[in-house]
């Protein structure tokens, strides 16, 4: 294939990504409901920004910026209707090890590095894969998120400072280590009383923005009293200009792990954001490939401008949802709300106290927990609640990509075990109708019927060949394989060894049944040669029986 003929392709793929007039049709169906949603939306995502973007470890202003121009890049290239994008709480947890190691040129690198993946991710239409998740692993990321952002928020609640370069576990500990040898009462209060506000608000008034409100008081409270408090900070007055010089491509070829990291971080959180926003709606589906493409986008320019590495935001998606959005315009116009508010109130801003910041995140990461999910997937299966529990373990202990990986290792080998369990080979009568009862009895002595059900694959394989090598006192053996689900190449090497073992015994195996897929595996390693020779491979038991009768008169033993 030529260079032409892959990048003609390639430029075809990209043309099936970009938005489309529909697009733009379903924005002008209802523009007042999607402004008031992205305005609600804006509301609440504000001190979500501005508390990611200082966990990170890059500053208040490189959140609301990645807020902003990633929130109008996902939302225009996007594959779905309703996805609100910016920093968010799981991404956090992967940027603050490369933080510190790196600096934040080096999250900015990461950012473009992720982005480029995730086209290519987008190209190769790998977005429909990450729908075959299981439901323990998803519920068990997201509880170790949730402890993770919960200790990562415990210095600046506490108003100590944090221990860099250490596990969220240790740096928690020795914050209340700190705190108290010399307690901080202030910031613990204000982070206190913006996180209960924020749970017990959301109770009394879901549709209120407690979290705003919350933070103004707490900001009030700390510019009228003495408390001695840390702060946002200066942010600046407008968008950072584009530039190159955030980067640091020196360090490309040491990031390249952790721009993989990024980016199968962001694949996964935004599809499952996705699948939760159209489960939330009745005609809302989303194109997985082309929300790939549109979190690559964001990731790509976002850095330029300074921000941090993006993906959809499954609680601001689900405020957009509840709020009735019905198209991208929620979306764009919750990032332009922003956009409007870092221009005009960035005074304001800068003087909101971390801690209260803190509380924000506090009561994000409890809400993040949803106990009646996590309570059915626990009472389900043992193998579920084993799943579920791993996940979330792995993921506050290692990093989240590895946490993930280990989910679906673990997942997948319990689904083996009980895919395998399932496999049965069992004798069943013989339908003689058409034979005479001293026949009957005849045949019945020399010839046994078994059954396979479910797959021949390698981890039932050997059990198949130990139970089939026992059969004994028969001459024949009929093997039914219509209900046979498929055939591996371990099974089919383990049926063609059990087939040689019982012609050694002197036992003639005659196979029916058979479905063609299963029988191009089963020649493709010769099990089928030796009975092909001889017409023992027939389409149904019937004439597998009549076959067997006719071997045994050739062979001296008188049926008929």
């Amino acid at each position: 294939m030529s260079v032409t003929t892959v990048a003609g392709r390639a430029w075809h793929r990209i043309g099936d990504l970009l938005p489309t007039r529909a697009d733009l049709a379903l924005m002008r169906r209802q523009p007042r409901r999607d402004l008031v949603a992205g305005l609600t939306v804006a509301v609440v995502a504000l001190p979500l920004a501005l508390g990611f973007g200082v966990s990170s470890g890059v500053g208040a202003a490189a959140g609301l910026v990645t807020a902003i121009v990633a929130g109008i890049l996902a939302a225009l290239f996007g594959g779905s209707n309703l996805q609100v994008s910016g920093p968010t709480g799981a991404m956090t947890v992967v940027l603050v090890p490369i933080v510190a190691e790196h600096g934040p040129g080096g999250v900015l690198t990461v950012g473009l590095l992720a982005g480029l993946v995730l086209v290519t991710l987008a190209l190769l239409r790998a977005g429909r894969y990450v729908r075959h998740v299981p439901a323990p692993v998803v519920e068990g990321f997201t509880v170790g998120i949730a402890a993770v952002i919960f200790l990562q928020q415990v210095p600046a609640a506490l108003g100590v400072p944090a221990t860099a370069g250490e596990s969220v576990v240790t740096v928690a500990w020795h914050a209340l280590r700190d705190f108290a040898a010399q307690p901080h009462w202030p910031a613990l209060g204000l982070a206190a009383g913006v996180a209960a506000a924020m749970l017990v608000g959301s109770h009394l008034r879901p549709t209120w923005p407690f979290s705003l409100l919350a933070v103004g008081a707490a900001t009030v409270i700390a510019q009228t009293a003495p408390l001695g408090v840390a702060r946002v900070g200066a942010l600046p007055a407008t968008l950072p200009t584009p530039s190159w010089s955030f980067l640091d491509l020196a360090a490309v070829p040491s990031l390249l792990t952790a721009a993989l990291a990024v980016a199968a971080l962001a694949a996964l959180e935004s599809l499952m954001s996705a699948t939760v926003a159209d489960g939330m709606t009745v005609n809302q589906r989303h194109d997985p490939d082309r929300e790939l493409f549109g979190q690559g986008v964001a990731n790509l320019v976002t850095p330029l401008f300074g921000g941090v590495p993006a993906t959809a935001a499954m609680a601001r998606t689900a405020v957009n949802v509840r709020s009735g959005a019905q198209s991208r315009l929620a979306a764009l116009s919750h990032a332009i709300v922003l956009a409007l508010i870092l221009l005009a109130a960035a005074p304001l801003v800068a003087d909101i106290p971390l801690a209260a910041l803190a509380g924000v995140l506090l009561a994000t990461a409890v809400r993040m927990v949803e106990v009646g999910a996590l309570a059915v997937l626990a009472r389900s299966t043992r193998s579920d609640a084993l799943v579920m529990a791993l996940t979330a373990v792995a993921t506050l202990a290692l990093d989240l990509v590895a946490a993930v990986g280990i989910g679906l290792v673990v997942a997948g080998a319990l689904a083996l075990r009980q895919i395998a369990g399932a496999a049965r080979l069992e004798e069943v009568p013989l339908d003689l109708a058409d034979h005479h009862l001293e026949e009957q009895a005849l045949l019945r002595e020399h010839i046994v019927a078994y059954r396979m059900d479910g797959p021949l694959f390698f981890v039932a394989a050997h059990r198949f060949l130990l139970e089939l090598s026992e059969v004994s006192d028969v001459r024949v053996i009929i093997l039914r394989m219509s209900r046979v689900s498929t055939i591996d190449g371990t099974g089919a090497l383990v049926l063609r060894d059990a087939i040689e073992r019982l012609e050694v015994r002197g036992i003639t195996m005659f196979v029916s049944g058979l479905a063609p897929a299963h029988e191009r595996v089963l020649a493709a390693v010769g099990a089928l040669d030796p009975l092909r020779a001889t017409g023992r491979v027939l389409p149904d038991t019937r004439e597998a029986i009549a076959a067997a009768h006719a071997h045994l008169n050739r062979v001296g033993v008188r049926t008929a």
